[in-house]
């Protein structure tokens, strides 16, 4: 019982950082582009970063689920994308679609690299 306790308390605390991470990177895909905002220095590195960051989470959120997280987040991608056609300095792309997903493939792998190898607490 107390792990299944502390399972609930970890996932609730990824699902957090996950509902985070996508709030900051709409913020972040929507802010105007003139604004000093982080960046890799490549418009479609920036998306598979973003994205494989929302990835890794998502392992971590819904464990044993995430493949399922995956599609919905490349929805997301979707949206931001339609958002970003509604603003004046910005643009929707399909390559940026197509640079998330390889970003939530990336950081899919990187997960079960990362996670998989980790000891398991008893």
């Amino acid at each position: 019982m107390i792990a299944l306790g502390r399972l609930m308390a970890g996932t609730a605390l990824w699902r957090g950082l996950l509902l985070a991470a996508m709030l900051g990177m709409l913020v972040l895909c929507l802010a105007p582009a003139s604004s000093a905002l982080p960046s890799t220095g490549w418009d479609k590195g920036n998306h598979a970063l973003g994205f494989a960051v929302l990835a890794v989470l998502s392992h971590r959120a819904w464990p044993g689920r995430a493949l399922m997280a995956l599609p919905g987040l490349l929805a997301y991608a979707g949206l931001i994308e339609v958002l970003q056609s509604f603003t004046p300095d910005r643009f929707a792309e399909w390559g940026d679609i197509g640079a998330s997903g390889v970003g939530l493939l990336i950081g899919e792998v990187l997960a079960r690299l990362v996670w998989h190898r980790l000891p398991r607490r008893s």
